[in-house]
């Protein structure tokens, strides 16, 4: 199976850790942006990362592969099948995809993607205003809500961390510093998902690349 798009967009990490934490082989072929490939285009028809080639399939955006991917190869069960369950793990899925990327892209789309990728001044009022205004609710929310288990649904790793923690490493990124002394449980949470060997291997090379295209 191939995986087009790069490991920087939240939503492929998110499918690749994902497949890493099933022991799942995906051939991530980083291409997406900014100049796609035509095998690309064709697994996604309006150029959204990710996509997902397994023979002649191709599906694209990250929760339905993944969504795919589980009713392919059901273990380890990472969507749990006991209704509540489900249903916490679909929404934090959710919360993860929609309120904490927009917050997130604001940020790391001017500090990172405009300057170093488009040759063009990012918007830094606006990544500014994210960080002040956008980004301390859903921290608060989420110190309210995580569990002394360490993971968000039940006693386990769930799609909900993989989807929650990921795009934390774009906070990292950025250098956006998530206040230990007010969030103690996001901080802990954030660092025991994204210390995972099926984080690491993505996160620590994406560092790697922005240091050298920095330096």
């Amino acid at each position: 199976m191939i995986l087009y798009g790069s490991t920087m967009s939240p939503f492929v990490r998110k499918v690749a850790a994902y497949a890493a934490e099933k022991g799942i082989e995906l051939d991530l072929q980083q291409t997406g942006f900014p100049n796609p490939t035509p095998e690309f285009c064709a697994a996604s028809p309006f150029k959204k990362m990710p996509a997902l080639a397994d023979g002649d399939y191709l599906l694209s955006d990250s929760s339905a592969i993944i969504h795919y991917l589980e009713a392919k190869y059901p273990e380890p069960e990472l969507i749990p099948a006991e209704p509540r369950a489900r249903g916490r793990v679909i929404w934090f899925d959710e919360f993860a995809d929609t309120l904490l990327f927009a917050c997130g892209a604001k940020i790391f789309f001017n500090k990172v993607v405009a300057p170093r990728f488009l040759g063009r001044e990012g918007d830094l009022s606006a990544a500014e205003a994210a960080e002040r205004d956008e980004l301390p609710p859903l921290l608060d929310y989420l110190e309210g809500v995580i569990p002394d288990s360490g993971y968000l649904v039940g006693d386990r790793l769930t799609l909900a961390d993989i989807s929650v923690a990921g795009p934390f490493a774009n906070f990292s990124h950025c250098q956006v510093a998530i206040d230990e002394g007010r969030y103690p449980r996001v901080t802990r949470y954030v660092a025991g998902i994204l210390s995972r060997p099926s984080f690491t291997r993505y996160v620590e090379r994406e560092a790697a690349f922005l240091a050298r295209e920095s330096a």
